[in-house]
């Protein structure tokens, strides 16, 4: 049984967002964690002596928390009924990123789903901002929805690599399972650099290729290229269905997350980003 962890706010972006991961494992047994983080405009006293369990003065941010999430576990009821599913309600009074990274290590989530705002008016934003502390802070494989992503199977996989990681078959394991439950193929891209590949790049490759055997993939390696634009490139001018990345300090990943806006290129990651923790990271 997998444990997947979908935070929301009830807004329709995060309703698209429950719909992919309910069609994303439909084949599958899961527990669904519904999580909504609430704040209230002010901190009131009675959260400095125990909270309001305490002082029996009511919230009415824990009543419209509850609330929506009652209502949101209905509407997935009427909407997608399957026995192989399972869910929690989980109501906080936190910052999302401290929650979802409790939680994730309490109930030993194997997956985090959240959904992106995607472009915003005349700017490209790669991923929100609450996506990219919650990458930053966890441990946990996050899959990253576009809020305007309908599901479709993902029949075809990016997986971008510069070799330089010797990657633990633990830490592409949960990608990998993805991949293979829904018959994926992957397409493992690398931008080719001056002088070639090092001798420990090639011995990456090769270790790369062993943990790719019970799946089906194919190397393709693209002309010298600015990254991550190149990527990018590459995600637009073929049917990519899903981009699969590690989590590796000065990584293509993380050059993306810290250029935020990259409405100069004029590219936007449309597709659902899957990223998984690469523990072979010296910063880790």
């Amino acid at each position: 049984m997998k444990n997947i962890l979908i935070p929301t706010d009830f807004s329709k972006n995060a309703w698209r967002t429950i719909e992919y991961a309910l069609l994303f494992f439909k084949d599958e047994t899961c527990t669904f964690y519904l999580l909504h983080v609430y704040s209230p405009a002010f901190y009131r006293v009675d959260y400095m002596t125990g909270g309001p369990e305490m002082s029996g003065i009511p919230d009415v941010g824990v009543d419209i928390s509850i609330r929506g999430l009652e209502q949101t576990l209905k509407d997935i009821k009427k909407e997608y009924q399957n026995p192989r599913y399972r869910f929690e309600l989980v109501s906080s009074f936190n910052t999302l990123t401290d929650e979802i990274r409790e939680l994730s290590q309490r109930k030993q989530m194997d997956l985090i789903v959240m959904g992106t705002q995607g472009a915003t008016g005349a700017r490209q934003v790669f991923l929100g901002s609450n996506t990219v502390h919650v990458i930053r802070k966890t441990r946990t494989p996050l899959l990253a929805v576009p809020s305007q992503t309908t599901y479709r199977p993902p029949r075809m996989a990016l997986f971008p690599s510069d070799y330089l990681s010797h990657y633990k078959r633990e830490d592409l394991k949960p990608a990998l399972d993805f991949i293979r439950a829904h018959d994926s193929r992957v397409l493992i891209l690398h931008i080719l650099e001056k002088g070639g590949l090092t001798d420990s790049q090639k011995d990456n490759k090769r270790h790369l290729e062993r943990c790719m055997e019970e799946i089906e993939y194919e190397i393709v390696e693209e002309p010298a290229g600015k990254l991550p634009e190149a990527i990018l490139q590459f995600i637009a001018e073929h049917p990519i269905d899903l981009l699969v990345m590690m989590n590796r300090s000065h990584s293509f990943l993380e050059r993306l997350l810290v250029r935020q806006n990259i409405d100069q290129i004029g590219f936007h990651v449309k597709i659902p980003f899957l990223v998984a923790p690469d523990t072979s990271d010296p910063a880790a």
